[in-house]
């Protein structure tokens, strides 16, 4: 492993940022992180991450041991450290070192590193012809267990459903909730195009508040498109004229196919292309300057 981490407040060599076994994100998945990106030298909508880095931590009763500016702050000088222009970030913060047992009283000090380093997209291949997805039969979690709104380091719902996608040699797979209704993907926002305007599930069935997915309901209401936050069943995806996901790392990628369906006329869409050669407009002249 090349280049810095910081951890707790230091700057260290890859090699030698290093986690204590006692630490309860590790022991229990006892956290919260973000993953972010820069592009051209800039941190793309740093200020809404680092929110809901912090929304997620007041969720699960987990106090960050710096402010907002502090962590945007952390976040800027690790990418400038590593000579980054375009990568991906994941800021982590850990319960911290405990015992051996449940009490998050145990953890005196939480856990703060941050990782800034290139990024593998889906291949390009995938952005041109468009991804296959399946249904998972992992359903996703619950809110009344765990809230799927909370970005939390318990992720092996999402790890479950994306084993089900390994096995069945699709890059992706749609989560449904406990009530049988659309939510998200494995690591995915979903969106439809229905008729011309926009359609994704609300945050209540089951998602979490992708960054990403909130530019692209910018984007389209800026083009004067009509969106829709609406609970929608698997055969509303397979009647959708067009379909695609949104993510940090997968940005925006059609989908051409669900459960053997063709989705529209089985190729990428012209709303779908649109829309992400928007967000590629905007993410290339918008965000935090790491480098003056």
């Amino acid at each position: 492993m090349n280049g810095l981490v910081y951890l707790d407040g230091k700057l260290v060599p890859a090699d030698e940022a290093k986690v204590s076994v006692f630490d309860h994100g590790l022991l229990y998945g006892d956290g919260v992180f973000e993953g972010i990106r820069a592009y051209n030298g800039r941190i793309f909508r740093l200020e809404q991450h680092v929110e809901r880095l912090f929304r997620s931590a007041h969720g699960i009763m987990l106090e960050i041991p710096m402010t907002h500016e502090e962590v945007a702050k952390a976040v800027v000088e690790t990418v400038r450290a590593n000579g980054i222009r375009d990568g991906y970030i994941r800021l982590v913060v850990t319960r911290g070192v405990g015992d051996l047992g449940l009490d998050p009283r145990k953890c005196l000090k939480p856990t703060v590193f941050i990782i800034a380093a290139t990024i593998e997209l889906y291949p390009e291949e995938f952005y041109e012809k468009g991804l296959r997805l399946i249904t998972c039969t992992t359903r996703r979690n619950i809110a009344d267990a765990l809230d799927p709104s909370l970005k939390t380091l318990n992720y092996l719902n999402n790890i479950i459903a994306k084993i089900e996608t390994v096995r069945a040699g699709v890059p992706e797979g749609l989560m449904l909730n406990s009530l049988g209704y659309v939510a998200e993907c494995t690591g995915d926002n979903i969106f439809l195009v229905e008729g011309g305007r926009l359609v994704t599930p609300p945050v209540h069935v089951g998602v979490l508040p992708g960054i990403t997915r909130a530019v692209v309901m910018e984007i389209a209401a800026g083009l004067g498109m009509a969106v829709s936050e609406e609970m929608f069943r698997l055969s509303s995806v397979y009647n959708a004229d067009e379909c695609f996901l949104t993510g940090t790392a997968a940005e925006l990628v059609p989908v051409v196919e669900l459960d053997g369906r063709l989705i529209g006329d089985g190729k990428p869409g012209r709303i779908t292309q649109l829309l992400r050669d928007r967000f590629h407009e905007l993410v290339r002249s918008e965000g935090t300057p790491v480098y003056e």
